[in-house]
């Protein structure tokens, strides 16, 4: 069975996370960027720090349109005839999911889709339930997509991701679909003000993630602005603010909402209004 095939399986009974599954963390806003061709199955998205669900304002963007390996990805203006904006969830599901297929390692999936007594004996860390004596393993089973480049609909086989395993400053490029966890892309629930990617924001983690106290997540450059020339490029950097412990604690405390709004980023579908 492919890796495509194999995700697809796995995420045809998806985990709820916090009540909201994959499907939900992608429903459409009010407004978004592609092409008519691409239409209602295209995914825009933007960062919190340059818009909102109701006007996204610049979204990510292939650079000159180049479909190949490489290819830097930035933030452009919305347009609806600029088939640079046009992506759609090439695999979806949850983390544990993707560990399933392959995509992500079992320290990624420790951390984020540990589902205890099924892919793991037990989960990281611990957590106390009110009423529960003594304290009991802590799940988390983040959503968790891959997001293809679809130039006027048409699937390229090209994915949002890195080339090499994150550090902070690695550029975000166009890398091949569903070969490596440098193209997974994890929502950071426990580390957003809102637990979905439609109708809210959240960091995205990206899979080949190595630090969990602080993991590598996608960020726009914090000294530019999308009209700069050259274009500032999208990068991963370690997530800003206190991050919970994975899986988290569930201890509410200052230390929440403190993720800088260039790390923050939303989702909208379909044709731009």
């Amino acid at each position: 069975m492919s890796i495509k095939s194999k995700v697809l399986a796995t995420a045809a009974t998806l985990t709820l996370v916090g009540g909201v599954g994959m499907a939900g963390a992608l429903t459409a806003g009010s407004a978004s960027a592609a092409t008519p061709s691409c239409g209602g199955s295209c995914v825009d998205i933007f960062s919190q720090q340059f818009g909102t669900h109701h006007n996204p304002t610049d979204v990510v963007d292939v650079l000159r349109q180049g479909e190949k390996v490489g290819q830097p990805i930035i933030l452009f203006r919305t347009a609806n005839f600029d088939p640079a904006e046009d992506w759609t969830a090439a695999f979806q599901g949850t983390t544990a999911d993707f560990f399933a297929a392959g995509l992500v390692s079992a320290d990624v999936a420790l951390h984020y889709g540990c589902i205890a007594g099924t892919n793991f004996p037990d989960c990281y860390g611990f957590t106390t339930v009110p009423g529960s004596k003594p304290p009991v393993a802590a799940e988390v089973n983040d959503p968790a997509f891959e997001i293809e480049y679809a130039p006027f609909g048409v699937d390229s086989g090209l994915c949002m991701g890195l080339a090499a395993t994150a550090v902070t400053g690695e550029g975000v490029t166009l890398q091949p679909c569903g070969v490596s966890s440098k193209t997974v892309w994890i929502v950071d629930i426990f580390d957003s003000p809102t637990t979905t990617f439609a109708g809210g924001y959240v960091p995205l983690i990206n899979g080949s993630d190595t630090n969990f106290s602080q993991p590598f997540v996608l960020t726009y450059p914090s000294s530019g602005v999308p009209t700069d020339k050259p274009r500032p490029q999208l990068e991963v950097t370690n997530i800003t603010g206190f991050s919970n412990t994975s899986p988290p604690l569930f201890i509410p405390g200052p230390e929440l909402g403190t993720v800088d709004n260039n790390q923050l980023w939303g989702a909208d579908t379909g044709i731009l209004n």
